[in-house]
């Protein structure tokens, strides 16, 4: 069972978000990691921490992180 935190973070504890070390002491436009405890990753804003977070399993989240590095996402 899930605390409402835990809820909120797609289930993911409360207490182990990552923010990037280039992201700056104030926060910034930043993206925080979960690396979780059940095989999944969570990824969300810095600001909002209620806000949306998207849950990865581990291959979608090594796609995920092979499709940035090979430049497929970039949108301009």
């Amino acid at each position: 069972m899930y605390s409402k935190e835990q809820a909120a973070n797609g289930g993911l504890p409360d207490d182990t978000w990552q923010t990037a070390k280039f992201c700056g002491p104030n926060g910034g436009n930043c993206v925080e990691v979960n690396l979780g405890t059940r095989g999944v990753i969570g990824v969300r804003d810095s600001k909002p921490v209620a806000g949306p977070v998207l849950v990865f399993e581990q291959a979608g989240w090594g796609g995920l992180l092979d499709a940035a590095r090979a430049g497929r996402l970039d949108l301009c």
